[in-house]
């Protein structure tokens, strides 16, 4: 009797270990297969940056590079010095050498720099409008602060290219088309309103009291948000510095209307011009490509600790 009692419940148990590993190993490949999906291509961008122009078109290709080459990055830091491709020199030049430079390769490093100093600009003046005004929509109750949460939710449902009209307007009435201060304007235009949403959900999750204790002690609304909010809400200040950091990185409409010589291009326009030559040269654009993903990167390294914390920051209470 106790045998074939006990039979039932050792198969149950076979039966749930045999459920979690045929789970396990559900989540696992369906996990190799995303990240596979994800990296291909940029695993294929930095192969390809080290390959010759004959290596990259060759059939199959060759994710591994059989003669790798820092030609194409040196091609980069030299452009200006290498003779302009013209419509009357381009039939001397071979692409599949990988001896061809775009007409247009000296404007990637100025256009690099465009973008590092516009995306700074975008996240210093991203967070010192955006934090006060959160830190007073959510702490401060005055007439009108439900409808500015609304109003500044509204503003986050707006495609970007509904706006490229009014933006142009303005800007031209400014007078400041072709300069980087106005894409530091209308990227702030962008990036304010999504930071102000997040900070306010984060600071109105922060008890009151602690506004109510500083101020007791004799602090100022802007000494509270300084000594006390901040502090506290670093994982939510990291993920607004990604966002606007990024989104003034990669942005690519706005520059290309409001930008239209090397002076103020940022890296999208530039990268994007490679394609408007006589030649295409792959290999070129694929090391151009690894340059431009090298910024984003470091930064989400520098902040890798606190975008953890920053998903768990609301995971338990007490």
């Amino acid at each position: 009797m106790t045998d074939t009692i006990h039979k039932p419940a050792v198969d149950y148990r076979r039966r749930q270990k045999l459920a979690r590993i045929s789970r396990n190993l559900a989540i696992l490949i369906g996990a190799l297969v995303v990240a596979i999906y994800v990296l291909a291509p940029v695993a294929w961008l930095v192969s390809s940056s080290f390959q010759t122009e004959a290596e990259i078109v060759s059939v199959p290709p060759h994710w591994i590079p059989e003669d790798p080459t820092l030609r194409n990055f040196e091609a980069i830091f030299t452009a200006g010095n290498e003779e302009e491709i013209t419509y009357e020199n381009r039939s001397g030049q071979d692409p599949a050498s990988g001896g061809y430079i775009p007409s247009t390769a000296k404007n990637l490093l100025p256009a690099m720099w465009n973008s590092t100093v516009v995306a700074t600009l975008v996240v210093i003046l991203n967070l010192l409008v955006g934090v006060p005004a959160a830190y007073a929509l959510a702490k401060i109750r005055f007439m009108g602060r439900d409808a500015s949460i609304y109003f500044i939710l509204m503003t986050r449902v707006i495609p970007d290219i509904a706006l490229v009209v009014p933006f142009f307007l303005v800007i031209k009435n400014l007078g400041m088309l072709d300069s980087i201060w106005s894409l530091v304007l209308t990227y702030l235009a962008v990036t304010v309103p999504f930071t102000v949403f997040i900070l306010v959900q984060y600071f109105e999750g922060l008890p009151d009291e602690l506004d109510k204790a500083a101020r007791v002690d004799g602090c100022s609304r802007i000494q509270a948000l300084v000594r006390v909010f901040l502090p506290l809400s670093l994982p939510s200040l990291v993920a607004v510095v990604l966002f606007a950091f990024l989104t003034s990185w990669n942005e690519f409409l706005l520059a290309l209307m409001f930008t239209q010589t090397s002076a103020s291009q940022t890296l999208p326009i530039v990268l994007a011009a490679f394609t408007s030559d006589f030649t295409i040269s792959f290999s070129f654009i694929n090391a151009a490509g690894v340059l431009a993903i090298v910024p984003p990167i470091i930064v989400a390294v520098i902040f890798e600790r606190y975008i953890v914390s920053g998903l768990t920051a609301g995971a338990v209470k007490g």
